[in-house]
């Protein structure tokens, strides 16, 4: 009799597993009963990522991965608006094997880069997922004139392009909270985007953390840029902008990076260790550099260079790894400390900066000369300066 009981007993849980599979994808969400309220589809009942992406209604909805490993070989794509793709943590881990140059994940609309502006997608988010790649696989998310994305505390990294490439998404882009490393491209690269929000993100090795090309206000605050191979921060042909409250460190390249026709942004707050170079404005108006940190730069803390002019240098602190008592941190092999650079700019205000123990100088003048600069009430500790050197300009109150 027990025989029988377990034959039957197993017989039907295989019959209602069976019944499980055989399942439409349909029927497949979690049910509901709030009027209004669009089904919850859940990944693990679809055959593939592709196929629950695809399940979401013209509507939008929100697709939940559970844990697991997901190899692609083909990008996943997001087609609608009104989306949330949420994964459980980094123990959702999409795994692109394509070795193609293929992307791991688009988000645009079916027409493409060609969708016309009043149709482009809106309110897209992704959070809580591990997305990586290979040395042949192309970028891990680009998203194609989408606004309003929401990029929350998801991790991107050995992709054999950029990390997360957003190509016109104009309105109101946000990234936090995401680790991104270990890229062969760019970790971060914003083209054409307007309003961008970038906080409390993680770069790391990466060729540049991040570049803000053809754009328009961001604010990137509160970051961690450590180890990249060229440099930390690239802002192009963008204004309005603020990058305040972020540590760069160790970036073969330079700190930061302003060009091509920058106007109106704040450098501001940030700590600035070890890197190539530190801040170079090579074409940048009416720009403020202020209260940041420039510590052990191997040359150039901050160049002003021939393209900028109208820039206001005010609160910083240039020195090496000093710590009181005639004692430095680092050791003979490590003590490059660098301090400013004026290069052909005009228009410059340059006060209440500390300039101690840096080398060769603590502002080093280069042809062409620079002309109509301020420079009063600095501190000059343990340093030789070209300042006085300065035509058409006024120097005073300096503390040597």
């Amino acid at each position: 009799m027990k025989n029988v009981l377990f034959g039957l007993i197993l017989t039907g849980s295989i019959a209602g597993i069976a019944f499980v599979a055989a399942e439409p994808p349909q029927a497949a969400t979690a049910p509901t009963t709030l009027p209004g309220a669009r089904a919850v589809i859940e990944a693990s009942r679809f055959p593939s990522l592709q196929a629950a992406l695809d399940a979401l209604p013209p509507e939008g909805g929100i697709v939940r991965v559970p844990p697991g490993t997901f190899e692609i070989t083909e990008p996943l794509v997001i087609r609608r608006g009104d989306v949330l793709f949420q994964g459980s943590g980094t123990a959702t881990h999409i795994k692109n094997l394509n070795t193609d140059g293929k992307p791991a994940l688009i988000i645009q609309h079916p027409d493409g880069a060609k969708v016309a502006r009043k149709d482009m997608l809106w309110r897209i988010m992704l959070s809580n997922f591990r997305i990586t790649g290979n040395e042949k696989s192309g970028h891990g998310i680009v998203a194609v004139r989408i606004n309003e994305l929401f990029i929350q505390g998801v991790t991107v990294s050995y992709h054999g392009g950029d990390g997360i490439r957003l190509d016109y998404c104009y309105e109101d882009p946000r990234i936090s909270d995401c680790l991104i490393t270990y890229n062969k491209g760019t970790g971060l690269n914003l083209i054409g985007c307007h309003d961008i929000v970038v906080a409390a993100n993680q770069f790391e090795e990466n060729q540049d953390a991040l570049r803000c090309i053809d754009g328009f206000n961001l604010c990137m605050t509160g970051n961690c840029v450590d180890d990249h191979l060229r440099n930390g921060v690239v802002i192009e042909n963008t204004y309005g902008s603020v990058v305040s409250g972020n540590m760069i460190e160790e970036c073969h390249g330079a700190a930061i990076v302003l060009d091509r026709d920058c106007y109106g942004d704040t450098i501001s707050a940030n700590v600035i260790a070890h890197n190539g170079a530190g801040v170079d404005l090579r074409d940048a108006h009416g720009c403020a550099v202020s209260a940041n940190t420039f510590t052990i730069m191997a040359s150039d803390a901050l160049r002003i260079g021939p393209a900028s002019d109208r820039i206001t240098v005010t609160g910083n602190n240039f020195c090496n790894s000093s710590i009181g008592d005639g004692k430095i941190r680092r050791g003979t092999k490590d003590r490059k400390a660098a301090g400013m650079v004026l290069e052909g700019t005009a228009d410059v205000a340059i006060s209440g900066n500390v300039f101690a123990s840096v080398r060769p100088k603590a502002v080093q003048v280069r042809q062409p000369a620079s002309r109509r600069v301020v420079f009063v009430g600095n501190v000059l500790t343990d340093v030789q300066s070209d300042h006085e050197t300065l035509g058409e300009s006024v120097i005073q109150s300096n503390l040597k």
